[in-house]
């Protein structure tokens, strides 16, 4: 995977901004900001998944949606839910 240029035109208000935050971590802003950039997109793609899941095992409450246990003759119990504490 190679690297390219990405050039930014910033208030300078939010450069100070940035550069405290990065400082507090011990990071350049260049890092600051692109490791921002990961963890957002790392979060969406986390979401996309959860979604994703949620909707194979039908939404909490949703009668006319029965999951791989249902399916299979198990009883729902009581089990753990994809999304739990994500929201």
């Amino acid at each position: 995977m190679g690297t390219s240029v990405l050039s930014l035109r910033i208030d300078g208000e939010l450069l100070d901004r940035l550069r405290r935050r990065a400082a507090k971590r011990g990071m350049s802003v260049q890092d600051y900001v692109v490791r921002t950039l990961v963890r957002d997109d790392f979060d969406e793609r986390f979401q996309a998944a959860v979604e994703r899941t949620e909707e194979f095992y039908g939404e909490e409450g949703d009668p006319g949606v029965a999951g791989p246990r249902e399916t299979a003759g198990e009883p729902p119990g009581d089990q753990v839910r994809p999304s739990a504490g994500i929201r």
